[in-house]
């Protein structure tokens, strides 16, 4: 697992979520054989994600704008959807089960495809306990594309 050396140069990580201040920390990248304006479509779909990311059974709308609720193994989380930069880069926020996470995305167009980069900082109590689970959402955002 990567340390908090490893984490990309051009991730924007919010007040108290630095992968130096967390209690947990990962990171995972591939390349994507979509554009990155399909990878970042896809991501910043919340409701959508249910349909292609491995541990989500639910996601809906929130009370306000950029909010949703989202069930992931059986845990329910409130989700902000916070940076966007279409269709380069993308950052959420969640809390729930425990723990508050941080989650980013870097979209870089590379030949005919998209270098993706993603990586959670994970706080709270029972973050050393969780898994993450980065790998395969990267891997499931690559297989959603070419479905795309």
């Amino acid at each position: 697992m990567p340390d908090a050396s490893d984490s990309h140069p051009d991730f924007h990580w919010p007040s108290g979520f630095s992968p130096a201040q967390a209690h947990g920390f990962c990171q995972a990248e591939a390349v994507v054989h979509a554009p990155p304006a399909t990878a970042f479509a896809l991501l910043a779909d919340v409701p959508g994600w249910p349909e292609w990311v491995p541990g989500i059974t639910e996601a809906r709308a929130g009370p306000l704008a950029r909010t949703y609720e989202v069930l992931f193994h059986g845990q329910r989380f409130e989700v902000f959807l916070g940076e966007q930069v279409t269709p380069r880069r993308l950052g959420w926020s969640g809390v729930g089960a425990g723990v508050q996470v941080y989650q980013t995305w870097l979209l870089t167009a590379v030949g005919d495809g998209t270098h993706a980069v993603v990586a959670n900082v994970i706080r709270g109590p029972a973050a050393k306990a969780k898994k993450c689970h980065i790998n395969v959402t990267v891997s499931a955002l690559a297989f959603a594309c070419l479905r795309h």
